[in-house]
Parts: C-alpha cells; sequence; structure tokens
C-alpha cells in the first residue's frame, strides 16, 4: 500500500478546486478538427488537471477552453499564459487512465514567453491552419 505524501508542498502554485466543463484540440494532424469535452477537476497559475475521454501523451499539446470568468487567478492567466482564438495552449505532464475510455491528465499551460520554442510552434501550424478554414 502506497503511503500517502507527508513532506512539504513541492508545487509553486496553489491548486484550487474547480470543476467545470471543458472543450479541447488536441493539437495534432488527426485531431485537430474535431473539438472535444471533457471536465475541469483543479487548477492553478501553472497548470490543469482535468478529465478527458482521449488517449494523449506527455508532450502532447492541447487547446483547452473553459470558462475563466469565474476564477480569481484569472488575470495571472490571462497576463501569462499562451491564449489562443480564447483558448489557453497546455502540454501533457502526465497521464492516468481512470475507466477504459476515460483519462486524468495533468498540463502545464504553456507560457507567452515558450510559445516560440521550434518544439512547439509546428504544432500550433495545425491550430492557424484550423482557423483559415473556419474563416472561409
Amino acid at each position: 500500500m502506497k503511503e500517502k505524501y507527508k513532506g512539504p508542498e513541492r508545487r509553486r502554485f496553489t491548486r484550487i478546486d474547480y470543476a467545470v466543463p471543458l472543450d479541447y484540440r488536441i493539437c495534432k494532424r488527426s485531431t485537430i478538427q474535431k473539438l472535444l469535452q471533457g471536465y475541469t477537476s483543479n487548477i492553478s497559475e501553472a497548470g490543469i488537471m482535468c478529465q478527458i475521454n482521449q488517449k494523449v501523451k506527455p508532450n502532447d499539446l492541447l487547446w483547452l477552453s473553459f470558462n475563466r470568468n469565474t476564477l480569481s487567478i484569472c488575470e495571472q492567466l490571462e497576463k501569462n499564459c499562451f491564449i489562443y482564438q480564447s483558448g489557453i495552449i497546455g502540454k501533457v505532464v502526465w497521464v492516468k487512465k481512470k475507466t477504459k475510455d476515460k483519462y486524468n491528465v495533468g498540463l502545464r499551460f504553456i507560457t507567452r514567453q515558450e510559445k516560440n520554442l521550434t518544439n512547439i510552434y509546428p504544432k500550433f501550424y495545425f491550430l492557424e491552419k484550423l482557423r483559415e478554414k473556419q474563416e472561409k
């Protein structure tokens, strides 16, 4: 049996329980066209835990859209996170299978300073193509 960790808090930001519906897209050629639904579980200024129905891998990028208006940390999110088409871009840090087709996923928000890193930019290309297609 695994003992619960009782040491000092290792997170930089406090997590807030926050369960609301979530729309998301996986930033890959095969999935970018699909708008998927899930739920948030908790959130901090640096990341979010959510429950989704699609299998993702660590380092995948997701576009996330959820109601941020009720959050007291919203101002920090808006100031620091890379926001694209009213959604926040997050990078998958960990994935835990909950049931046959449900996954708990931990994401770290991509910051405005990171958005132009070479390993992230190609994945945003798919989001840009989707936006162009929607405008036509």
